[in-house]
């Protein structure tokens, strides 16, 4: 089992910065990649980015250029740097961490952090 606390959203102008931080606790071992999914009202959840094992990064096209994960092992905490943020990044931001179970991928959810981007 992996337990995932998302802290960092609120509220910001266009333009802004903010950063969420992703806190993994129990099977941290297990882990085989973390990474940032949002949904915004009426949408489907969306990959943002994506951190391996290995640190091997994965960005959506839309955040390339403004966003930037991280992962901090020895505190089991993952990062994403948000910057010169947009309306459109207006969502609720999950953490999650997938593991390896044998023959599939297992997830695991944080409980989600709102991001808002006033224009």
């Amino acid at each position: 089992q992996v337990h995932l606390v998302e802290s960092g959203g609120g509220l910001v102008q266009a333009g802004g910065s903010l950063r969420l931080s992703c806190a993994a606790s129990g099977s941290i071992k297990s882990i085989s990649s973390l990474g940032w999914y949002r949904q915004a009202p009426g949408k489907q959840r969306e990959l943002v980015a994506s951190i391996t094992s290995g640190g091997t990064t994965n960005y959506a096209n839309s955040v390339k250029g403004r966003f930037t994960i991280s992962r901090d092992n020895a505190e089991n905490t993952m990062y994403l740097q948000m910057s010169t943020l947009k309306p459109e990044d207006t969502a609720v931001y999950y953490c999650n961490a997938k593991t390896w179970v044998g023959v599939r991928f297992q997830d695991y959810w944080g409980q989600g952090t709102q991001v808002t981007v006033s224009s």
